[in-house]
């Protein structure tokens, strides 16, 4: 049985990956498959119905609004904004049962990386979320430029924080996913990494992650 870390939440492993690497179907398939441990996401089939809103408005107008206009607004702007979806996922930590294993998608890594990618300098507040709990482990999931530009429909599914460039195409997605790989590899680089590799079936990438975290957790 999982015991308490000693810091007043739960032990937890955090899913990492760059975009469309298939992290948020694999925390679908991982909770009806492991119904023991705790999921936690900012999407919205893992928000609770008192935060669902909030969070979800607050995604949707960080991107549309702010990313989408950056000479409106500043990066540290952007980076203050994302630090409230930042503190929630913390406070989920730290309120939920200390003997439940809890599953992260993503953490502060991702948003940490994003609001860099968009001009952030290091100082408050992304040095401010490097002091919040540590993941036991990283389980990362890679994936081929090639897929993941397959999986966005060849482009017509990114948004402005997932490439270079006034628009979508194949070298502004390429290069922008080949810093974010970068930087989130810089930032984990002090923790325990599993690195997951693309796989043909989803139902065997799900069992290698949970076989990672059962060893974890036990």
């Amino acid at each position: 049985m999982a015991v308490d870390s000693g810091h007043g939440h739960a032990p937890f492993c955090v899913l990492l990956g760059p975009d469309y690497a298939g992290k948020s179907s694999a925390l679908d398939r991982l909770g009806r498959a492991a119904p023991g441990w705790r999921m936690l996401s900012l999407d919205d089939a893992h928000l609770g119905p008192e935060h669902a809103a909030l969070i979800g408005r607050l995604r949707r107008h960080a991107v549309q609004d702010v990313a989408a206009r950056p000479g409106t607004w500043s990066p540290e702007f952007f980076a203050s904004l994302l630090q409230t979806a930042v503190v929630h996922l913390r406070d989920q930590l730290d309120e939920g049962d200390p003997n439940t294993p809890v599953v992260v998608d993503s953490y502060y890594y991702k948003l940490l990386a994003k609001c860099r990618l968009a001009g952030a300098p290091d100082g408050p507040p992304l040095d401010w979320w490097r002091t919040f709990p540590q993941p036991r482990r990283i389980v990362y999931l890679d994936v081929r430029p090639e897929t993941a530009w397959r999986r966005c429909g060849f482009g017509a599914e990114l948004n402005v924080l997932e490439h270079y460039g006034p628009q979508p195409d194949w070298d502004g997605f390429r290069r922008y996913q080949s810093d974010l790989a970068k930087i989130l590899h810089g930032e984990i680089q002090h923790l325990p990494v599993t690195v997951i590799p693309e796989r043909d079936r989803p139902e065997q990438t799900v069992a290698e992650i949970r076989e990672v975290l059962t060893r974890e957790f036990r």
